[in-house]
Protein backbone atom coordinates (compact mmCIF):
# COMPACT_ATOMS: atom_id res chain seq x y z
CA UNK A 1 0.00 0.00 0.00
CA UNK A 2 3.10 2.11 0.79
CA UNK A 3 4.35 1.36 -2.81
CA UNK A 4 1.32 2.12 -4.28
CA UNK A 5 0.83 5.49 -2.44
CA UNK A 6 4.51 6.45 -3.48
CA UNK A 7 4.02 5.68 -7.10
CA UNK A 8 0.39 7.83 -6.67
CA UNK A 9 1.74 10.90 -4.88
CA UNK A 10 4.83 11.10 -7.38
CA UNK A 11 3.31 10.67 -10.12
CA UNK A 12 0.61 13.23 -9.61
CA UNK A 13 3.33 15.82 -8.81
CA UNK A 14 5.53 15.30 -11.31
CA UNK A 15 2.38 14.92 -14.43
CA UNK A 16 1.41 18.15 -12.51
CA UNK A 17 4.76 19.97 -13.98
CA UNK A 18 4.34 18.14 -17.32
CA UNK A 19 1.50 19.77 -17.66
CA UNK A 20 2.70 23.17 -16.96
CA UNK A 21 5.19 22.82 -19.77
CA UNK A 22 2.16 21.59 -21.99
CA UNK A 23 0.31 24.41 -21.71
CA UNK A 24 3.28 27.08 -23.27
CA UNK A 25 2.95 24.05 -26.35
CA UNK A 26 -0.70 24.77 -26.30
CA UNK A 27 -0.62 28.74 -25.97
CA UNK A 28 1.27 28.44 -29.29
CA UNK A 29 -1.25 25.63 -30.99
CA UNK A 30 -3.79 27.65 -30.21
CA UNK A 31 -2.73 31.35 -31.12
CA UNK A 32 -0.47 30.39 -33.99
CA UNK A 33 -0.91 26.41 -35.15
CA UNK A 34 2.28 25.99 -34.80
CA UNK A 35 3.83 22.75 -33.47
CA UNK A 36 6.76 23.81 -31.07
CA UNK A 37 8.78 20.41 -31.48
CA UNK A 38 11.62 22.45 -29.72
CA UNK A 39 9.69 21.97 -26.51
CA UNK A 40 12.40 19.57 -24.75
CA UNK A 41 15.33 21.56 -25.70
CA UNK A 42 13.75 24.80 -24.17
CA UNK A 43 13.39 23.39 -20.92
CA UNK A 44 16.91 22.29 -21.28
CA UNK A 45 18.38 25.22 -22.06
CA UNK A 46 16.40 27.68 -19.67
CA UNK A 47 17.24 25.47 -17.07
CA UNK A 48 20.90 25.68 -17.94
CA UNK A 49 20.29 29.46 -17.78
CA UNK A 50 18.65 29.17 -14.54
CA UNK A 51 22.53 27.14 -13.26
CA UNK A 52 24.28 29.75 -14.67
CA UNK A 53 22.56 32.86 -13.11
CA UNK A 54 21.89 31.50 -9.71
CA UNK A 55 25.06 29.28 -9.46
CA UNK A 56 27.43 30.39 -11.83
CA UNK A 57 27.03 34.07 -11.55
CA UNK A 58 25.89 33.78 -7.97
CA UNK A 59 22.30 35.32 -7.99
CA UNK A 60 20.29 34.51 -5.00
CA UNK A 61 17.13 32.04 -6.09
CA UNK A 62 14.77 35.91 -5.85
CA UNK A 63 17.06 37.37 -8.26
CA UNK A 64 18.06 34.32 -10.55
CA UNK A 65 14.48 32.87 -11.07
CA UNK A 66 12.95 36.57 -12.26
CA UNK A 67 15.90 36.79 -14.45
CA UNK A 68 15.71 33.42 -16.13
CA UNK A 69 12.08 34.35 -16.75
CA UNK A 70 12.44 37.65 -18.50
CA UNK A 71 15.51 35.71 -20.60
CA UNK A 72 13.75 32.99 -21.20
CA UNK A 73 10.66 35.08 -22.73
CA UNK A 74 12.92 37.58 -24.50
CA UNK A 75 14.35 34.29 -26.22
CA UNK A 76 11.05 33.08 -27.00
CA UNK A 77 9.79 36.80 -28.81
CA UNK A 78 13.36 36.52 -30.47
CA UNK A 79 12.34 33.36 -32.48
CA UNK A 80 9.01 34.39 -33.05
CA UNK A 81 9.46 37.55 -34.15
CA UNK A 82 12.69 37.09 -36.69
CA UNK A 83 12.12 33.39 -37.21
CA UNK A 84 8.14 32.33 -37.16
CA UNK A 85 6.77 35.67 -38.33
CA UNK A 86 8.47 35.93 -41.69
CA UNK A 87 6.78 31.91 -42.13
CA UNK A 88 3.39 33.44 -41.70
CA UNK A 89 1.07 32.00 -44.23
CA UNK A 90 3.95 28.70 -45.32
CA UNK A 91 3.20 25.39 -45.35
CA UNK A 92 2.82 23.53 -41.70
CA UNK A 93 5.66 21.40 -42.99
CA UNK A 94 8.17 24.61 -43.10
CA UNK A 95 6.81 25.77 -39.55
CA UNK A 96 7.53 22.40 -37.88
CA UNK A 97 10.29 21.59 -39.42
CA UNK A 98 12.20 25.31 -38.63
CA UNK A 99 10.76 24.24 -34.95
CA UNK A 100 13.35 21.40 -35.29
CA UNK A 101 16.26 23.39 -36.22
CA UNK A 102 15.43 25.67 -33.04
CA UNK A 103 15.76 22.38 -31.25
CA UNK A 104 19.22 21.76 -32.81
CA UNK A 105 20.25 24.90 -32.32
CA UNK A 106 19.54 25.06 -28.50
CA UNK A 107 21.32 21.43 -27.79
CA UNK A 108 24.45 23.13 -29.63
CA UNK A 109 24.06 26.55 -27.55
CA UNK A 110 24.37 24.05 -24.38
CA UNK A 111 27.11 22.52 -25.71
CA UNK A 112 29.12 25.29 -26.17
CA UNK A 113 27.95 27.34 -22.90
CA UNK A 114 27.99 24.45 -20.77
CA UNK A 115 30.28 21.63 -21.54
CA UNK A 116 29.89 19.92 -18.33
CA UNK A 117 26.94 17.12 -19.00
CA UNK A 118 25.47 17.46 -15.56
CA UNK A 119 25.08 19.88 -12.60
CA UNK A 120 22.10 20.52 -9.41
CA UNK A 121 20.27 23.05 -9.57
CA UNK A 122 21.55 25.51 -5.88
CA UNK A 123 18.95 24.49 -3.22
CA UNK A 124 15.71 26.62 -2.89
CA UNK A 125 13.16 23.85 -1.98
CA UNK A 126 13.10 21.81 1.32
CA UNK A 127 14.10 18.31 0.42
CA UNK A 128 13.31 16.68 3.71
CA UNK A 129 11.05 13.81 3.08
CA UNK A 130 7.56 13.87 4.24
CA UNK A 131 4.95 10.84 5.18
CA UNK A 132 1.87 11.28 3.65
CA UNK A 133 -0.29 7.87 4.00
CA UNK A 134 2.59 5.97 4.82
CA UNK A 135 4.16 6.68 1.76
CA UNK A 136 7.90 8.52 2.39
CA UNK A 137 7.98 11.84 -0.56
CA UNK A 138 10.59 14.76 -0.73
CA UNK A 139 9.42 17.97 -0.19
CA UNK A 140 10.34 19.04 -3.46
CA UNK A 141 7.85 17.22 -5.31
CA UNK A 142 4.86 18.42 -2.87
CA UNK A 143 6.80 22.21 -3.69
CA UNK A 144 6.74 21.45 -7.56
CA UNK A 145 2.70 20.45 -7.90
CA UNK A 146 2.23 23.53 -5.46
CA UNK A 147 3.51 25.93 -7.62
CA UNK A 148 2.56 24.32 -10.60
CA UNK A 149 -1.28 24.63 -9.36
CA UNK A 150 -1.01 28.29 -8.53
CA UNK A 151 0.47 28.90 -11.80
CA UNK A 152 -2.72 27.09 -13.22
CA UNK A 153 -4.98 29.61 -11.64
CA UNK A 154 -3.21 32.42 -12.19
CA UNK A 155 -3.16 31.61 -16.15
CA UNK A 156 -7.04 30.99 -15.36
CA UNK A 157 -7.67 34.09 -13.92
CA UNK A 158 -5.40 36.03 -16.46
CA UNK A 159 -7.29 34.38 -19.91
CA UNK A 160 -10.85 35.09 -18.14
CA UNK A 161 -10.26 38.48 -16.79
CA UNK A 162 -7.28 40.31 -18.65
CA UNK A 163 -7.44 42.06 -22.41
CA UNK A 164 -4.79 40.24 -23.68
CA UNK A 165 -5.73 37.15 -22.45
CA UNK A 166 -9.23 37.25 -23.70
CA UNK A 167 -7.91 38.74 -27.12
CA UNK A 168 -5.41 35.69 -27.10
CA UNK A 169 -9.00 33.62 -26.71
CA UNK A 170 -10.32 34.98 -29.32
CA UNK A 171 -7.28 34.73 -31.43
CA UNK A 172 -8.01 30.98 -30.78
CA UNK A 173 -11.16 31.07 -32.26
CA UNK A 174 -10.76 32.44 -35.36
CA UNK A 175 -7.96 34.53 -36.47
CA UNK A 176 -9.81 36.42 -39.72
CA UNK A 177 -12.19 37.69 -37.41
CA UNK A 178 -9.87 39.30 -34.91
CA UNK A 179 -7.76 40.80 -37.39
CA UNK A 180 -10.88 41.93 -39.02
CA UNK A 181 -11.72 43.92 -35.28
CA UNK A 182 -8.43 45.40 -35.15
CA UNK A 183 -6.58 43.04 -32.89
CA UNK A 184 -2.97 42.75 -33.46
CA UNK A 185 -2.61 39.12 -33.95
CA UNK A 186 1.04 39.09 -34.63
CA UNK A 187 1.48 40.59 -30.97
CA UNK A 188 -0.23 37.98 -29.97
CA UNK A 189 1.56 35.40 -31.22
CA UNK A 190 4.39 36.93 -30.20
CA UNK A 191 3.31 37.18 -26.38
CA UNK A 192 2.37 33.61 -26.74
CA UNK A 193 6.06 32.74 -27.22
CA UNK A 194 6.83 34.54 -24.65
CA UNK A 195 4.44 32.63 -22.63
CA UNK A 196 6.05 29.45 -23.92
CA UNK A 197 9.26 29.96 -22.80
CA UNK A 198 8.52 31.63 -19.20
CA UNK A 199 6.36 28.39 -18.36
CA UNK A 200 9.64 26.07 -20.19
CA UNK A 201 11.71 28.12 -17.44
CA UNK A 202 9.80 27.50 -14.78
CA UNK A 203 9.12 23.64 -15.82
CA UNK A 204 12.62 23.34 -16.49
CA UNK A 205 14.13 24.87 -12.89
CA UNK A 206 11.35 22.31 -10.86
CA UNK A 207 12.08 19.42 -12.56
CA UNK A 208 15.71 20.32 -12.06
CA UNK A 209 15.51 21.19 -8.36
CA UNK A 210 14.06 17.11 -8.38
CA UNK A 211 16.46 15.46 -10.55
CA UNK A 212 19.60 18.19 -11.34
CA UNK A 213 20.24 19.41 -15.12
CA UNK A 214 20.67 16.38 -17.51
CA UNK A 215 20.26 16.27 -20.79
CA UNK A 216 17.46 14.08 -19.84
CA UNK A 217 15.12 17.11 -19.19
CA UNK A 218 14.63 16.88 -23.33
CA UNK A 219 12.98 13.59 -22.48
CA UNK A 220 10.85 16.09 -20.04
CA UNK A 221 9.76 18.73 -22.34
CA UNK A 222 9.06 15.37 -24.96
CA UNK A 223 6.50 13.71 -22.18
CA UNK A 224 5.17 17.18 -22.00
CA UNK A 225 4.39 16.35 -25.79
CA UNK A 226 2.95 13.26 -24.77
CA UNK A 227 0.50 15.10 -22.48
CA UNK A 228 -0.79 18.16 -25.25
CA UNK A 229 -1.52 14.58 -27.28
CA UNK A 230 -3.39 13.37 -25.07
CA UNK A 231 -5.30 16.29 -23.77
CA UNK A 232 -5.65 17.77 -26.94
CA UNK A 233 -3.63 19.90 -28.95
CA UNK A 234 -6.22 22.92 -28.65
CA UNK A 235 -7.40 22.70 -25.15
CA UNK A 236 -6.04 24.46 -21.68
CA UNK A 237 -8.02 21.82 -19.62
CA UNK A 238 -6.65 18.91 -21.47
CA UNK A 239 -3.14 19.44 -20.53
CA UNK A 240 -3.99 20.38 -16.95
CA UNK A 241 -5.90 17.13 -16.53
CA UNK A 242 -3.59 14.63 -19.09
CA UNK A 243 0.00 15.31 -17.06
CA UNK A 244 -1.11 13.89 -14.03
CA UNK A 245 -2.78 10.75 -15.96
CA UNK A 246 0.81 10.82 -17.58
CA UNK A 247 2.36 11.14 -14.54
CA UNK A 248 0.49 8.12 -12.70
CA UNK A 249 0.68 5.88 -15.98
CA UNK A 250 4.52 6.63 -15.96
CA UNK A 251 5.31 5.91 -12.04
CA UNK A 252 2.68 3.20 -11.85
CA UNK A 253 4.28 1.70 -14.80
CA UNK A 254 7.86 1.71 -14.11
CA UNK A 255 7.26 0.74 -10.63
CA UNK A 256 5.26 -2.55 -11.17
CA UNK A 257 6.31 -3.82 -14.54
CA UNK A 258 9.96 -2.75 -14.37
CA UNK A 259 10.79 -5.99 -12.77
CA UNK A 260 8.57 -8.03 -14.99
CA UNK A 261 10.12 -6.26 -18.63
CA UNK A 262 12.90 -3.92 -18.71
CA UNK A 263 14.54 -0.97 -16.57
CA UNK A 264 13.61 1.81 -19.28
CA UNK A 265 9.96 0.77 -19.48
CA UNK A 266 9.01 3.68 -17.14
CA UNK A 267 10.71 6.47 -19.98
CA UNK A 268 8.68 4.73 -22.61
CA UNK A 269 4.90 4.54 -21.26
CA UNK A 270 4.60 8.25 -22.24
CA UNK A 271 5.04 7.41 -25.60
CA UNK A 272 2.97 4.48 -25.95
CA UNK A 273 -0.28 6.53 -24.89
CA UNK A 274 0.90 8.80 -27.69
CA UNK A 275 0.38 6.16 -30.15
CA UNK A 276 -2.50 4.96 -28.62
CA UNK A 277 -4.17 8.02 -28.28
CA UNK A 278 -3.68 8.95 -31.91
CA UNK A 279 -5.33 5.54 -33.25
CA UNK A 280 -8.35 6.20 -30.82
CA UNK A 281 -9.22 9.38 -30.48
CA UNK A 282 -6.37 11.58 -32.35
CA UNK A 283 -8.15 15.19 -30.95
CA UNK A 284 -7.26 13.86 -27.24
CA UNK A 285 -9.55 14.10 -24.48
CA UNK A 286 -10.82 17.26 -24.61
CA UNK A 287 -9.11 18.39 -27.95
CA UNK A 288 -11.44 20.76 -30.64
CA UNK A 289 -12.47 18.17 -33.70
CA UNK A 290 -12.18 19.79 -36.28
CA UNK A 291 -14.50 18.43 -39.69
CA UNK A 292 -13.52 19.94 -43.08
CA UNK A 293 -14.95 19.48 -46.29
CA UNK A 294 -13.34 17.56 -48.85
Amino acid sequence: MADLMQFVLTGITVGLVYSLIALGFTFIWKSSSVANLALGQMVLLFSWIAYGTMEQAGLPFWAGLPVTIAAAAGLGWVLERVVLRPLIGQPILSLITVTLGIAFLFEGLVAMFWPISTAAMPDFIPDEPVQILGAVVSQEYLWAAGIALVLFILVSIFFRYHKMGVAMRATADDQMAVWACGIPVTKIFSVSWMFAGALAAIGGVLMSSIGGITHGLVETGLKSFSVVILGGLDSFLGAIVAGPIIGLAENLGGGYLTELTWSGVKDVIPFIIIVIVLFIKPYGLFGQERIERI
